[in-house]
């Protein structure tokens, strides 16, 4: 694993939603509730402390997953999502897993109608490196800068390091232009349609020849339809980074709530995934 130490910055909501998917429901609390995702959510935290032995850590979490400016810029932003919204047995586990690792001293960080990208880049932006950042979205990608910002990003075969190189391999375009990249060639789990007849390549080649976006405004001659597209989608693709946010530097050591912690851990039932993480910590229980 490597060998650095500096900030992790969790999207919170990918890993939680991972979890719910990637463990059975049978495991369920004393009263019969399921607490899957919270076990996952809990147990992956563990392993990204063991693995990245981070200094300081911030999870962030989505508080509105379809932001009304986004929507207002993109009608179709994640507009699939609405057809298929949070599963009924994901959104009580949800607080209580962020309850449970605040209770242990993890620091949660949340923006009102911002998403966890939000959160994460402008955290990002306040911190110096080296940084970290596990997520599912690739929208993070472009907030890749080699060697202080790459992204985890989980992947069937295990997590996979994102970097400039890495971004440059998979899509031809430097981390920087990756949110552009996506904005030509479309991106169905955002809802952006993208530019009709412009694939990955013509996408790429695009970027690089024009140097961005902008270039491609400035020197191709769109269809009005396809301009008001590209500069809507501007808005809508790249992660907010002017939140006024705080981030707040170290990790526990000791548990901030050992009531709070004590009386999630009887409702709960997650005693092993608790105790894997305060390991990871380096707590020690009295």
């Amino acid at each position: 694993m490597p060998d650095r130490s500096g900030w992790l910055l969790v999207d919170g909501s990918s890993i939680i939603f991972r979890a719910f998917f990637g463990i059975p429901q049978s495991f369920k609390s004393p009263s019969g509730s399921p607490v899957n995702a919270i076990r996952g959510f809990v147990d992956n935290l563990a392993r990204l402390v063991t693995d990245y032995r981070p200094h300081s850590l911030a999870i962030a979490t989505d508080e509105d997953w379809r932001p009304a400016f986004r929507v207002k810029a993109l009608p179709s932003y994640k507009s699939h999502r609405v057809e298929e919204p949070i599963p009924p047995g994901l959104i009580p586990q949800m607080p209580l897993a962020y309850a449970l690792v605040e209770a242990v001293g993890l620091a949660v960080v949340r923006s009102e109608g911002y998403e966890a990208e939000d959160v994460i880049a402008s955290l990002a932006a306040r911190i110096e490196g080296p940084i970290d950042i596990y997520s599912g979205d690739r929208d993070l990608f472009a907030l890749v800068r080699d060697p202080d910002v790459r992204v985890i990003y989980p992947e069937k075969g295990g997590p996979t390091l994102i970097t400039e190189a890495e971004v440059e391999r998979r899509y031809g375009v430097p981390g920087h232009l990756y949110a552009d990249f996506a904005i030509l060639r479309g991106d169905p789990s955002d809802g952006l349609p993208g530019v009709p007849g412009v694939g990955a390549k013509t996408a790429a080649g695009l970027l690089r020849r024009h140097g961005g976006l902008d270039g491609v405004l400035t020197n191709l001659d769109w269809a009005p339809d396809t301009r008001s597209y590209l500069e809507a989608a501007r808005t809508v693709v790249n992660p907010v980074a002017t939140l006024d946010l705080t981030p707040h530097p170290g990790l526990p050591t000791k548990i901030l709530d050992p009531a709070g912690l004590d009386l999630l851990r009887t409702e709960l039932g997650v005693d092993s995934s608790i105790r894997r993480l305060l390991t990871a910590l380096g707590i020690v229980e009295k």
